[in-house]
């Protein structure tokens, strides 16, 4: 039982708030890329990105596993993000500041992501059952990619103050 929940019940509910932190993230990445806010859409990035971090550690575990760093690294970045949004107000240095923040923490959850991908889904275990194989290693490599343009992009084009929207 972890906090009352059988391990396949917390389990779910974990995914679930992986997924919905993923997909929130990207709503508000590409609101980044018009310089929108959308601020109801980056709350419930922020908060379920943080639930998703914070429940990983819920899990069984008898010393620091390589999930557990992502994690620590995840709420760093959060945390920034959050300071950087809510307390200084996306002021100077602090706009771009939350954009690499909020993004280092999207990325990490889609790294996850990959990474369970390739433990639970047949057809890619096969093409990597160790993930050290290069199916594995070129998809991260070519996501990495991708969210290091996007989040140059976002940095550029959210310079400005944002629109007000959800």
């Amino acid at each position: 039982m972890i906090f009352g929940m059988s391990t396949a019940t917390f389990t779910l509910v974990h995914v679930v708030i992986s997924l919905i932190g993923i997909g929130s993230g990207l709503v508000v990445a590409f609101g980044l890329l018009n310089a929108r806010r959308l601020d109801r859409w980056t709350a419930l990035f922020l908060v379920t990105t943080v639930a998703t971090s914070v429940t990983g550690f819920g899990f069984p575990y008898e010393h620091l596993l390589p999930s557990h760093k992502v994690g620590i690294i995840s709420l760093v970045a959060l945390t920034v993000a959050i300071l950087a949004r809510y307390s200084f107000h996306l002021a100077g240095a602090w706009r771009w500041i939350y954009v690499v923040t909020a993004m280092i923490a999207l990325y990490l959850n889609v790294f996850v992501l990959i990474v369970q991908a390739f433990l639970k889904v047949p057809a890619l275990k096969a093409m990597a059952p160790t993930q050290s194989e290069p199916p594995f290693l070129v998809t991260q490599l070519v996501v990495l990619a991708i969210f290091v343009a996007l989040t140059i992009l976002e940095a550029k084009t959210f310079r400005s103050d944002p629109v007000l929207t959800a």
